[in-house]
């Protein structure tokens, strides 16, 4: 009776499984009918204004099918000097705006964690700020600047940073308008690395907080650092109202202004740009990958060296650290 006891609670135990991987394997194509029509779905919704924009580009009514649209692209008026003034402007405000978050978020996971949230709202504050008030207010003071300090130095720093061959006023606009997605790419970055445990190790090992900054948690951030430089670029290439109202002429600016004149050569141009775009995202994904790929090998092949420092066992990445610090 003890040995047909278990044999009679073990058959309904297998007939379960057997149930349930039938209904698993029958909603299986449920899924996948349902994941082919969201993705039908979503390419149809990409996929049909692009081709549309590119018929408009190479097809005229009553003339046949063209490719002047594209071919006179580098040769049409204010593309060059337009396109190396976006390229420029998107370079300064990289630089800007992670001179002003990186040690900014790293000085707050170090020294402040309670200040966290407070750097969150600031940062996040421009997603509530419409353009217009923010464009508004600066148009406020830079006409307010001439008039009252007309007779001190701040006067050439108001003409300066309104020129039109290089906008520092632009920089100083897009660097608040990139502040959140900057702040949420190194923010995500942060959280998967112990910044602290990191800085302790390098500490131990003799660096100095300058050099673990720029030797061990800089190249720990490569993919964030990288996903908030490609945001940034995308947001200055694409940025209208602020330089439009300002009076300068960006990449952005110049397709618009082209638009009624060249209309086939401002869609082309847009259809380029948001090629260059799409390119740039998978480089930089790529160098992203690379790049964590390689700490992570990085940090495998130096882990039974850093053994010997003590409290650095705990992190997988602290023996990166003490072999970053012995150099």
């Amino acid at each position: 009776m003890a040995a047909l006891t278990p044999t009679a609670t073990a058959a309904p135990r297998d007939d379960t499984p057997s149930d349930g991987g039938g209904t698993v394997r029958a909603r299986r194509p449920r899924r996948r009918i349902w994941r082919g029509v969201v993705l039908a779905l979503a390419g149809v919704y990409f996929v049909v204004p692009l081709l549309a924009s590119f018929v408009f580009t190479v097809h005229t009514p009553g003339q046949g099918v063209s490719f002047d649209a594209y071919t006179g692209i580098l040769s049409a008026d204010g593309f060059t000097q337009s396109l190396f003034l976006s390229l420029g402007l998107a370079a300064a405000t990289i630089a800007l705006v992670l001179l002003l978050t990186v040690p900014a978020l790293i000085a707050v996971r170090l020294g402040a964690p309670r200040l966290r949230s407070v750097v969150e709202v600031v940062c996040m504050l421009p997603l509530v700020v419409p353009p217009i008030a923010l464009v508004s207010g600066i148009t406020t003071v830079l006409r307010w600047g001439p008039d009252h300090l007309s007779t001190t130095p701040l006067y050439q720093t108001f003409i300066a940073v309104q020129d039109e061959s290089f906008p520092l006023v632009l920089v100083f606009a897009y660097t608040v308008l990139a502040l959140p997605f900057v702040y949420r790419s190194l923010d995500a970055g942060l959280s998967a690395i112990n910044v602290t445990t990191l800085v302790e190790a390098a500490r131990n090992c003799g660096a100095r907080v300058p050099y673990t900054v720029l030797r061990v948690i800089l190249p720990n951030l490569r993919s964030a650092l990288a996903s908030a430089s490609f945001l940034t670029l995308a947001l200055v290439l694409g940025e209208y109202t602020i330089a439009a109202l300002l009076g300068f002429r960006p990449f952005a600016v110049w397709i618009v202004s082209i638009s009624g004149s060249e209309a086939q050569t401002s869609v082309a141009v847009s259809l380029l740009s948001l090629l260059i775009t799409w390119l740039l995202l998978l480089v930089l994904s790529r160098v992203g990958s690379r790049s964590g790929a390689g700490a992570g090998a990085a940090a495998a092949g130096s882990a039974p060296a850093g053994g010997s420092a003590p409290g650095t066992s705990s992190s997988p990445t602290a023996p990166s650290a003490s072999s970053a610090a012995k150099e």
